[in-house]
Order: structure tokens, then C-alpha cells, then sequence
């Protein structure tokens, strides 16, 4: 049996980068069923068998396994342990069985798998500690203006597109004798107006204001469209049941007052979030993690 306190390296990207110190001289609890532990939290063979079928399983489980002791640890009574879990589970499908054979709304599911709950259970923690970590200056997890700004600044065109008015040409030819080869010369033309003499053909110009709400399919499709193309760039063309249809960007302008007001809550949520992953990095870090390096089911 080894010992291992585990490190957490802080990089970018997905996932996390365990460093251990090995040393001899530990032996965990002699419970067949035991294969390690976090701050005294056992890890069972059913655990990792459960987390087995995820990416890293083991730096998985660790993540889950610290998200939920730093939970207890903020206020929040949530179990810890896989058996504690499972018991928990077995109890909330019991609760909605009755509720269902008594006749009462149920909401969401009627069943939970482990699959389904293990995740319900870490999306309502996760959340939960983004809300008690986040809600005053000094908190953990607190985000300002200026973090905001400067995100929202870093990466302007990804934070823009909803407050952007778009200057475009459009035109339609209904019923082409040869569709092939008008998309042969609309490739090779540098602007839209030089096929605006194709038969049956109408070219139009138009604005379109991506800000405005209640956007229907639709408008969604053309703003999509039309965020993907340089000015003075022709789209693919758009295939219809008797005509095709080809987009030229013409200009566009960005309202930055209207884009950043619109998007500042969701680049505050998404800083959040960041700051809970590193978060439950620095407290994996700090933990005591044990592991018996030579459990078959670790080894695999």
C-alpha cells in the first residue's frame, strides 16, 4: 500500500494534472472494499468502477469528490460518500413513487438512474457554491465590473454579434437553367451585382439589427449567416425548393454600449464558473489524498 499527497498544477484547458509525492509507510484501512480516500472520505471499488467509464476517471472523481467536501465545508448538507449517494438516491425515487401512486405532479423524472442523479446532485451543488461564494467583494468567487470589462474587451467579436447591424445584398434567381454553373460563376465574382443580370434573377439590399428580441427561426438563420462573412464576401449559396439564394456583406457596425450591457450577466457567469474550477483545484492541492497504487482496479 502507498501514500500519495496530491498536487493540483493549474493549467489552461480541460482537465487536471495530478503530481503526486509517493512515500511508503501508509496502509489504508484493511476494507477489501476500499481502494483510497480524501480527507478521510473513503473511495470505494464501486466508486471507481462508477467513474471508470468517465475521461480521468481518477482526476474525476477527485474533482467530484473535493466539490462536495467543500460544499459541507460552506454550509451545504450534501453527501460525500458513494454509499451515502446511493442511499440518497434510493430514497428521492422512493419519495417520487409515492407521489406518483398518490396522484401528485412530479416533476423532471419519476426515476433517477445514478447516472441521472450523481449529475442533478453535482449541477445543484456546483451552482449552489457559485451563489454563497460569489455574492460579496472579498468572496472567493467574486467577479467585478472590471473583471467583466476586461473579458468582455479580450474577445470583442465573440461578445458582439448581438449588437451588431449588418448592410447586405441579397439576391434570389428563381428557377436557374444550370445551377451548377451559376455557382461556379458566383464563386468566381467578386461582387453580387455582377450577376444581377442572370434570368429571373432580383437583387435586393436590405439591414438587419441582430439586437432586436424575438428573433424567429428565420432571422436567427440570416444572422448566423451573415456573422460568418467578411465584408464583401458572397455566402454559399442558399438552396430552396425552386430558387437559389446567395448573401453578399455589404458593412456592419457594432453598438459596444448595447453589446457589452447585453452580455456583461453571461461573461459574469462564465468568470464564475472559472473561478470555482480553480477553486476546487487549490482545495484538491490541499487535500490528503490516499490511493493504493497497487489495487488491481486502480492500476486499470
Amino acid at each position: 500500500m502507498l501514500s500519495r499527497r496530491v498536487g493540483v498544477a493549474l493549467v489552461a484547458g480541460v482537465g487536471i494534472v495530478i503530481a503526486a509525492l509517493v512515500v511508503t509507510g501508509f496502509a489504508l484501512a484493511q476494507r477489501t472494499n476500499e481502494v483510497g480516500s480524501i480527507d478521510g472520505h473513503p473511495v470505494t471499488r464501486a466508486e471507481l468502477a462508477f467513474h471508470g467509464q468517465r475521461h480521468e476517471p481518477l482526476d474525476a472523481l477527485w474533482r467530484d469528490k473535493a466539490t462536495l467536501i467543500l460544499a459541507n465545508e460552506q454550509g451545504l448538507t450534501v453527501p460525500v460518500d458513494h454509499e451515502e449517494i446511493l442511499t440518497e438516491l434510493a430514497e428521492e425515487n422512493e419519495r417520487r413513487a409515492d407521489a406518483v401512486a398518490n396522484g401528485e405532479v412530479v416533476y423532471g423524472l419519476t426515476e433517477f438512474s445514478i447516472d441521472e442523479y450523481y449529475s442533478h446532485l453535482l449541477t445543484e451543488v456546483r451552482t449552489a457554491l457559485k451563489q454563497r461564494l460569489s455574492a460579496r467583494a472579498g468572496d472567493p468567487l467574486w467577479v467585478t465590473e472590471a473583471d467583466v470589462r476586461r473579458a468582455f474587451d479580450a474577445d470583442r467579436d465573440a461578445w458582439s454579434a448581438g449588437a451588431t447591424t449588418y448592410r447586405y445584398s441579397k439576391l434570389v434567381v428563381r428557377q436557374p437553367a444550370d445551377a451548377a454553373d451559376l455557382q461556379r460563376r458566383a464563386a468566381a465574382a467578386n461582387r453580387l451585382a455582377d450577376l444581377a443580370r442572370e434570368p429571373r434573377a432580383t437583387l435586393t439590399t436590405g439591414t438587419y439589427d441582430a439586437s432586436q428580441t424575438g428573433m424567429v427561426a428565420q432571422d436567427q438563420d440570416l444572422a448566423g449567416l451573415l456573422d460568418q462573412l467578411d465584408e464583401g464576401q458572397i455566402s454559399a449559396p442558399v438552396v430552396g425548393t425552386d430558387e437559389i439564394t446567395y448573401y453578399e456583406l455589404d458593412g456592419e457596425t457594432v453598438d459596444e454600449n448595447a453589446a457589452f450591457t447585453k452580455y456583461a450577466k453571461r461573461i459574469r457567469q462564465s468568470l464564475v464558473e472559472k473561478k470555482l474550477d480553480q477553486y476546487v483545484q487549490r482545495r484538491i492541492a490541499a487535500s490528503d489524498i490516499q490511493i493504493d497504487t497497487d489495487a488491481k482496479d486502480v492500476r486499470e
